[in-house]
């Protein structure tokens, strides 16, 4: 018993002065936060809660396409027929089967942690016959991907919910090809007017922070979405 404890004791620094936990690795501290978060903060930025399957309706809400112009998102990353693509946090797979069509002649995956979004991909993928979309059950630590096998990352407002985002960062930048580039949309944490939940944005200057942090580099950040950022990051 008393050992058990040590080891537990050992896992996080502790303290109490400020009711802050720190793990062992020093990455991530755990203090009181927004409502909205899970307590848990990396790199000055507390980590939101993930939006559960039962809000898969609001994913594949009809007013979407004019509140963040999904069209425009296709035109900036360029789709090409024989582009390896994967949606992390595909969610109901909104994104994956308008890019599926486009890479008609490469692969989507489709990767999420729950595995009611996964069945619900499966039943579209399915009725609609769509060969090019593989389903992927991730994790919280990896995307479960090929090592050097994707052409093209796309994650919408989900990078922010990552309960390990460093590990993450890391499977993802595994996973990408050396001329590869990841597709990150967050709703714009500069912009106090986006009808968005405060943990649900990001900044710029904080995304690039934590990529930067994992070994990418920002190439552009396309502002013509009404709502958020479309940042491109690249291995470095």
């Amino acid at each position: 018993m008393a050992t058990r404890i040590f080891l537990c004791i050992g896992l996080l620094m502790v303290c109490s002065c400020k009711g802050q936990a720190q793990d062992a690795t020093g990455e991530y501290v755990y203090k009181k936060g927004d409502p909205n978060g899970i307590g848990k903060w990396y790199m000055g930025r507390e980590i939101a809660h993930v939006m559960g399957f039962q809000g898969m309706n609001w994913l594949e809400r009809p007013e979407r396409e004019e509140e963040e112009n999904t069209s425009k998102l296709l035109k900036n990353m360029d789709i090409q027929p024989t582009d390896v693509i994967a949606d992390i946090g595909a969610g109901s797979g909104y994104h994956v089967f308008k890019m599926a069509p486009k890479a008609k002649l490469g692969t989507v995956y489709a990767v999420d942690i729950q595995k009611e979004m996964l069945a619900a991909i499966g039943s579209k993928k399915e009725s609609q016959n769509v060969p090019n979309v593989q389903i992927v059950l991730g994790s919280e630590r990896s995307v479960n991907l090929p090592e050097n096998a994707v052409d093209k990352v796309l994650m919408v407002d989900v990078y922010h919910e990552f309960a390990y985002p460093k590990e993450m960062i890391a499977s993802i930048k595994k996973a990408l090809k050396p001329d590869g580039a990841v597709f990150l949309i967050e709703y714009r944490g500069e912009d106090r007017s986006v009808p968005i939940k405060e943990l649900h944005k990001m900044t710029e200057a904080q995304a690039t922070k934590e990529w930067e942090a994992g070994g990418f580099t920002l190439k552009r950040n396309d502002g013509n979405l009404p709502w958020q950022h479309c940042m491109v990051f690249v291995k470095e």
